[in-house]
């Protein structure tokens, strides 16, 4: 069973249902999603306020330090999501390193399409502006790397592999799936997805001593 990331105009949900927000919530949904496709610079909370519908007062009676609080929850519900998607592609491959991989590509390629190719990664995006984030923002970026980066560290080391070999495959994965998300952006196509797939499960993510040819190449 493929598991997917949701995406709709205003957030990103792991179980896909709808929500029903008030003002607090959408301001943090549009957010985030801005941060996504424009990242933190080029948004301001003018646009954040408008496009959310959020009153302004309202805005600073939730977000009293302004843009840099409104991040910081933006990327805590942001990373949640990531987590909750990795726990449950985890979940549903249990004890299986190939499967696991094949899923999480399948699941960012599926998000990106679904997105319209618009959304790349809420922190790698916040990371590439770093000169422009306060500390707190910076901390919460590395914490969601390493916690997310972790999830996939764990399953690795269920499947068998050795610590150190759990934690420089997750390492890896997660550096592959950030850089597909711009190549993808740029190409406006997720074929990135299925050829670092393939290549992984052929080398790096396949058991000690059993790399697994690509069952394109059986001719399946």
């Amino acid at each position: 069973m493929a598991i997917t990331i949701a995406v709709s105009s205003h957030a990103c949900y792991a179980d896909g249902m709808p929500r029903k927000t008030d003002a607090r919530d959408r301001a943090i949904a549009t957010a985030e999603r801005l941060f996504r496709i424009q990242g933190y610079t080029a948004t301001g909370l003018s646009q954040i306020i408008e496009e959310s519908g959020s009153p302004k007062g309202s805005f600073y009676f939730h977000f009293p330090r302004g843009k840099a609080q409104l991040a910081e929850e933006a990327i805590d519900h942001y990373v949640a999501t990531r987590m909750a998607v990795l726990r449950a592609i985890s979940a549903n491959t249990t004890g299986d390193a190939l499967s696991f991989v094949r899923q999480i590509f399948g699941a960012f390629a599926a998000e990106m399409v679904a997105s319209d190719f618009q959304y790349g990664c809420l922190m790698q995006n916040l990371a590439n502006e770093l000169p422009a984030l306060d500390a707190e923002l910076t901390i919460r970026v590395a914490r969601g790397f390493a916690d997310s980066t972790e999830i996939v560290a764990e399953h690795f080391r269920g499947c068998g592999f050795t610590s150190a070999r759990a934690s420089s495959t997750a390492s890896a994965l997660v550096a592959a799936v950030e850089g597909a998300r711009t190549i993808a952006r740029l190409q406006r196509t997720a074929a990135i997805f299925d050829a670092l797939a393939d290549v992984s499960v052929q080398g790096w993510a396949a058991p000690e001593g059993k790399p697994e040819v690509s069952s394109r190449r059986r001719g399946r």
